[in-house]
């Protein structure tokens, strides 16, 4: 680790599948806009699946004030799992699709107001979630959600126009199922599009699934999906833009602490927009200010 006597150390993390030009870019974009008087920094870059964690891990151990995902949600997800219970912060550096927790954070978009952010920014404590041993920093969920998530992740092609693509077919093609919902000891049936379970607000592109979530509060929000006319597909997908799908007649919404989900064929769920093969049965429980984070 480079650092410098009497500076705070930030460590840069980057997945190198992102380019090389794409690379070059962000790296004159942070080298010339990190405050030298203020801070020292390093940059370092993911050689594997989950490498973010690790990185991540090892620049708490040796005290680095700060952490910085540069990517998406996937990218962000990993790098917290590392910082999670330390005094280490996340700061975020959004070059992603869908950027959904950095847009629920209110975090700017473009890199070199980010890169400013990270200069002036607060330190914030917010939750994580947790579903069975696996943790998340915004949502996750099963039945549509994860089918969508999984074909995401199996293209080639990135973008809001592909994963509008995605949603459009399979939503014609998609068979709800029932299932059995234990929200804080309370039991429910339901046959759903989808379940899922929240810390942050959205997915991303600004499709908020779950517009009263606080990262900050200690809850977790239930957004369930029952069976709907997939006509009314249109008409859900903007409520959820514009941050109403709780006011739809086919949606519910619950606060929980704990949350528990069950299907016998269940495989499938996905995590921060990752997908995952799965257990039929889900743990979901919530962990209060579990992660600090540079914030406006």
């Amino acid at each position: 680790m480079i650092e410098t006597p009497g500076k705070k150390h930030l460590v840069f993390i980057i997945n190198p599948r992102s380019g090389t030009d794409r690379i070059k870019a962000i790296q004159s974009a942070i080298d010339s806009g990190i405050d030298e008087e203020i801070y020292s920094h390093e940059t370092q870059y993911t050689q594997r699946a989950k490498h973010g964690t690790e990185l991540a891990a090892t620049a708490a151990s040796r005290g680095a004030h700060a952490v910085i995902a540069v990517g998406g949600d996937g990218s962000v997800a990993d790098i917290a799992i590392g910082l999670a219970g330390s005094s280490t912060a996340l700061g975020i550096i959004p070059k992603g699709s869908g950027n959904g927790m950095a847009r629920t954070l209110g975090l700017p978009l473009k890199i070199e107001e980010a890169i400013s952010l990270i200069n002036s920014g607060k330190l914030k404590r917010i939750d994580v979630g947790f579903v069975n041993d696996k943790m998340f920093v915004s949502n996750a969920g099963v039945g549509f959600d994860a089918l969508i998530s999984h074909k995401f992740e199996k293209s080639q092609r990135r973008g809001f126009a592909i994963y509008s693509w995605l949603v459009t077919k399979y939503l014609w093609l998609y068979r709800e199922w029932d299932w059995k919902i234990t929200i804080d000891g309370k039991k429910i049936n339901k046959r759903a599009f989808l379940i899922n379970v929240a810390n942050g607000q959205q997915f991303g592109y600004n499709f908020k699934i779950a517009p009263l979530a606080e990262v900050d509060d200690g809850w977790l929000n239930v957004t369930i999906i029952r069976k709907f006319p997939k006509l009314m597909g249109g008409a859900l997908t903007l409520r959820a833009m514009f941050g109403k799908i709780t006011d739809s007649r086919y949606v519910e919404h619950f606060k929980a602490k704990s949350v528990s989900i069950v299907h016998p064929d269940l495989k499938l769920m996905q995590t921060d927009g990752d997908a995952h093969y799965c257990q039929n049965r889900l743990e979901f429980r919530i962990d209060p200010g579990a992660l600090e984070v540079i914030v406006p």
